[in-house]
């Protein structure tokens, strides 16, 4: 056989199209060609697979060898291709028997020894290969992470000749089974988090951190320095619901594709994001030459905690105002295209005014009308109309502290919290901040008498019609907190209360 046709993936966003990589021998000078828009890595695959074929006791063929990536308009980066090129080499030159090839894809990066590398982003490799059922062939390296996926049949192998081994049947490797501890232990009742009960006299703010997390409601809080903000938002993971294995795959995904790489321990603790303020474009969207996901795709399916808001370049801040709405994120490039996911919950905190004190009994504050609206301001009004709640974390008096009681800690809440989740879901199969417009007037069903009462907050807030359908979203979530089929007054109330920061800010 002088041709022969191996499966591999790119990488591509969160995305692994499948790569389809022919080999063809002829007569000729010897040489060998890589074709298919392939980048340096790439290029430079043809000195390691030579010298891995030659040290894994194989003949490099001495013909004129063509090597096609298709599809011919996809880059193709890194060295996950050599495994595939060099099981290709060797069964066009008659030196491999694998009468199941089809069956099978190859990822890895070959050293010059013939032993496999670890490659990133395996975790959307493997997802994509188990959903095209074929098996896959991957390096020692990379088992942890491919180990997450449940029900797939993958193998992993130190070497090249262990991978020829297994084609030609001699020595099968073994298939890699999911470790199932990942499974049963990484969830928010067995990995310590910071506790809520660690929080004391913050009533109102520990109510809408419950509230937030019943709805994956966005959140802002104002107040003076030491009121507990970051210690609040710190502890939202404790009571969020558990995140399913599609949603911590897919978080695990992005994750895989980050700098950092994908810590397999706690791969199904919702993410929580805290970028410093300041932080680029770049960096919160992602990008770059090689485009990687920004924090807010790393915060995809958790928390996206931006501290000190106004602190932010207003053009940073912007970049969240697409996200927010539509759930994902595209990053263009003048050669490429990616598209991330970016379904966070933001949570934000920031001063009253630039020193941090107004409003303090103290009379520490001396910043000017005009230097607290200037503050304020670097938040636009387009965005804060985009957070659901809004609420003020006040100082607290040391003798409310000495005296305060013990407070619910999360596991009693995040009891709450899953009961309210449940109700969403089967009544509506998704989470109420995910309601569209049209699915509102359905779920949200208002007396007259509370409509009328929506209507005139609106009007006097001078809120948007996008204020309208979240405040509708924030009700129906207190709603379901209370166990209540119906929104009652109280509860639609309560909900035009989250948004009076709006007239303070704009």
């Amino acid at each position: 056989m002088s041709l022969a046709i191996v499966y591999c993936r790119a990488s591509q966003g969160i995305q692994a199209p499948l790569v389809t990589v022919e080999i063809h021998l002829s007569n000729g000078l010897p040489s060998l060609a890589i074709v298919g828009l392939p980048e340096a890595e790439v290029r430079e695959s043809k000195d390691r697979v030579r010298s891995a074929i030659i040290n894994s006791q194989f003949e490099f063929p001495a013909r004129r060898i063509t090597i096609n990536l298709a599809p011919a308009d996809l880059p193709k980066q890194g060295g996950r291709f050599d495994l595939a090129i060099a099981i290709g080499i060797l069964v066009a030159s008659g030196q491999l028997e694998a009468p199941q090839l089809s069956d099978y894809e190859f990822t890895g990066e070959l050293a010059l020894t013939g032993a496999l590398r670890g490659i990133t982003a395996t975790l959307p490799i493997a997802l994509a290969a188990k959903a095209a059922g074929r098996q896959l062939i991957l390096p020692l390296a990379n088992a942890a992470d491919a180990a997450l996926i449940s029900n797939s049949k993958q193998y992993t192998a130190s070497n090249l000749l262990e991978v020829c081994t297994h084609l030609n049947g001699s020595a099968p490797l073994t298939v890699l089974s999911q470790e199932t501890h990942l499974l049963a232990s990484n969830d928010n009742n067995s990995v310590p988090v910071d506790d809520l009960a660690d929080v004391h006299a913050q009533q109102h703010a520990r109510r809408a951190l419950e509230i937030a997390a019943a709805g994956g409601h966005s959140l802002i809080m104002m107040g003076p320095p030491g009121t507990g903000k970051t210690m609040l938002a710190k502890r939202l993971l404790g009571i969020l619901p558990t995140m399913s294995e599609d949603e911590a795959l897919e978080a695990a995904s992005i994750q895989s594709l980050g700098s950092n790489g994908l810590n397999s321990d706690n791969w199904r603790i919702r993410p929580f994001r805290a970028p410093h303020h300041t932080a680029s474009a770049v960096a919160l969207v992602g990008g770059g030459s090689q485009i990687r996901p920004g924090e807010i795709s790393l915060a995809h399916n958790g928390v996206l905690f931006l501290d000190e808001l106004p602190e932010f370049e207003r053009r940073v801040l912007e970049v969240l105002r697409e996200p927010l709405e539509s759930g994902h994120i595209t990053i263009s490039r003048a050669a490429r295209q990616a598209d991330y996911p970016a379904r966070f919950q933001l949570i934000a905190a920031m001063n009253p005014c630039p020193c941090g004190y107004l409003g303090d009994n103290n009379g520490r504050c001396h910043c000017s009308s005009e230097q607290v609206q200037r503050y304020r301001a670097k938040i636009s009004g387009p965005l804060l109309d985009r957070i659901d709640m809004h609420i003020e974390v006040p100082r607290v008096q040391l003798q409310q502290l000495h005296n305060a009681t013990k407070n619910e800690d999360s596991a009693t809440v995040r009891d709450r919290v899953n009961l309210a989740r449940q109700r969403q879901l089967d009544r509506g199969n998704c989470v109420n901040h995910l309601l569209s417009p049209q699915a509102i007037d359905d779920v949200c069903q208002l007396q007259s008498h509370d409509r009328q009462l929506l209507e005139t907050a609106i009007e006097k807030l001078g809120l948007s019609a996008r204020a309208w359908h979240r405040i509708l979203k924030l009700a129906r979530t207190i709603a379901d907190l209370a166990d209540s089929d119906a929104i009652q007054t109280s509860h639609l109330q309560e909900a035009i209360g989250y948004r009076r920061l709006d007239r303070q800010i704009t």
